[in-house]
């Protein structure tokens, strides 16, 4: 918890957890006001949870769901009603505070001088001098937050503080160190997603897989430490949830992707109890380990949605290290197995399947293609699928477990899907190749919000981030962008604790293998790919890729073309030396 005081009345705060809100009235709060519409992002608790641990602990409770960037006079007049009428001191949160703090500060216009407002809001870490204009206006104090035109403009504004737009930064300002960088990130700590795999086996801790996120946004790029709203290609701007509009000369989009567990009908309301977890979950990895060591006997499932997802071996490597614990202490042969996948094949890049085949038959597998995840009964220890069999038929089954482990289905932000910016599908629309966004120049995707057609993972963010960095460059400079990304992904696929089949392919499933066959066959399960993942990988995330470390990354550049004028310049020559 960092909780910021504003007034004797309010204090604001970032996203609070249910156990933060028992510790929120021990320290004298009597009221919440919660800002966050529902289902805003995919690591927020439940609503109906917070309210009930709020009324629990003697609090009152008012919820107001607030769109970033579109705070109206009525939210500003209904947030000053609740100050006015519940038991203080109060706390307001959202995902930030800084809706919280932008509602107060609107609401003190003509009441308290701007500048006042602006430092009171500025000692509590919220920068909100965008609304100068608007706090100095008393009758124009109360319309929307937003000004009409950028009050700041930076050469690179970059949406998204996860693998892709950290390296992309990075990237940019180690070819160009003055270029004027910015990051949008709400989060303060950056998480090692690969690592949760791992720590669901029992090899990593999970605290390994977290740092702070200011270790890592580049000292030289601008932090703006809040969400974004809306995007504004045509006006090369974005909105920020307190309504300030930021400028851009070019504009990197990296949000990531969002896990879509409400999706899975009873999924939210019984993950982390009952047998079943997910690895995609930070809080959740550790309870997989611990459900691999309590199973003795009975029914273990795991799951995998349609595509895409992040990392489309991870749901197989939960299941193959759980399955390598098992066997190991004499346990597998009590155990019933089973993989439930919507995918008809057990991995899209065929070359690797028959090693993994091995292990499906040694850890006796069953598998169910596709045959979709789409309900928890956890409570009586029941999934529900959707199967569909050879001839398109589609049929309801159910399987009772004692062990799931879920892969959630996953799609795009919201954000990103309801901006001009998202195809049909509502992923950012680029270039497979260059990931320049095909109706507005200046704009480039990077990571998993990109429709690209590749394999969703770190090790392709770790090809993609340079690439785009020269075409940014070369954009800025008015040049046609001519770096090339070959669609290369990596998915190490942990088969059993100590050997990994390294798959590395790019664009159609070709082989893109990082090391000669002699050295490293990815084909075949590894000890040396095992200390690639355990030993050098973390090494290779943190303290290369993030600090734009380009090791085997470069991008390929394809030559400039010449210009008309060269190119009837040289046919004139050619003519001539005939």
């Amino acid at each position: 918890m960092d909780i910021k005081t504003i007034s004797p009345a309010l204090s604001v705060s970032a996203q609070l957890q249910v156990p933060d809100l028992g510790i929120a009235a021990a320290q004298g709060f009597k009221s919440i006001i919660y800002l966050r519409p529902d289902a805003e992002s995919d690591d927020q608790p439940a609503r109906e949870e917070l309210q009930a641990a709020a009324e629990a602990n003697g609090m009152q409770w008012a919820w107001m769901p607030i769109v970033p960037g579109k705070i109206s006079d009525a939210n500003v007049s209904e947030f000053a009603t609740h100050l006015d009428s519940l038991p203080g001191p109060v706390l307001s949160f959202c995902r930030t505070g800084t809706r919280a703090a932008t509602l107060w500060a609107l609401g003190q216009a003509g009441k308290m001088d701007g500048d006042k407002v602006l430092e009171t809001t500025a000692a509590a870490g919220y920068d909100l001098s965008a609304l100068k204009e608007r706090l100095a206006c008393e009758t124009c104090a109360q319309e929307e937050a937003a000004p009409k035109v950028a009050g700041r403009k930076h050469d690179v504004v970059i949406v998204g503080g996860g693998a892709g737009g950290l390296a992309c930064a990075s990237s940019l300002l180690k070819r160009q160190p003055d270029l004027d960088v910015a990051v949008i990130e709400p989060r303060s700590e950056h998480y090692y997603q690969p690592g949760w795999t791992l720590v669901g086996g029992g090899v990593f801790k999970r605290e390994k897989t977290v740092r702070p996120m200011a270790d890592y946004i580049p000292s030289d790029a601008k932090w703006y430490q809040t969400a974004v709203a809306t995007f504004q290609p045509e006006q090369q701007s974005i909105t920020l949830e307190d309504g300030e509009i930021i400028g851009y000369k070019a504009l990197v989009v990296a949000p990531g992707l969002q896990l879509n567990w409400e999706a899975i009908k009873g999924l939210k309301d019984t993950l982390g109890s009952n047998g079943v977890t997910s690895n995609y979950h930070y809080d959740m990895a550790p309870y997989t380990w611990e459900l691999v060591q309590g199973l003795r006997k009975g029914k273990a499932i795991f799951t995998q949605p349609p595509m895409p997802i992040k990392c489309a071996g991870a749901p197989q490597k939960a299941m193959y290290l759980s399955c390598d614990e098992w066997l190991r202490s004499g346990r597998l042969a009590d155990i019933d197995v089973d993989f439930c996948t919507a995918t008809p094949g057990l991995f899209g890049v065929a070359d690797y399947v028959p090693a993994l085949m091995e292990y499906v038959k040694k850890y006796a597998i069953n598998l169910n293609f596709q045959t979709n995840l789409i309900e928890v009964d956890g409570a009586n220890k029941v999934a529900h699928f959707k199967k569909t069999d050879a001839e398109g038929n589609v049929s309801d089954i159910e399987k009772p477990f004692d062990m799931l482990h879920v892969c959630p289905p996953q799609k795009a932000p919201d954000f990103i899907a309801a901006s001009p910016l998202a195809d049909a599908a509502g992923w950012v629309d680029v270039s497979p190749e260059t990931m320049q966004h095909v109706t507005y120049g200046n704009v480039f995707a990077v990571g998993d919000a990109g429709n690209m057609p590749n394999a969703k993972t770190a090790a392709a963010v770790r090809k993609q981030a340079p690439v785009v960095a020269e075409n940014v460059l070369m954009v800025l400079n008015g040049q046609t962008p001519r770096a090339i990304y070959d669609g290369y992904g990596s998915c190490p696929l942990t088969v059993e604790r100590g050997k990994i089949v390294l798959a590395e392919f790019g664009y159609g499933g070709k082989l893109l293998p990082s090391f000669p066959a002699w050295l490293l066959d990815g084909r075949k399960p590894t000890r040396s790919a095992w200390l690639m993942k355990e030993k050098m990988m973390p090494w290779l995330y943190f303290d290369a890729m993030m600090r734009g470390v380009e090791w085997l990354a470069a991008p390929k550049i394809l030559p400039m073309q010449p210009t008309a004028f060269e190119a009837s310049e040289a046919l004139d020559c050619k003519r001539d030396e005939k």
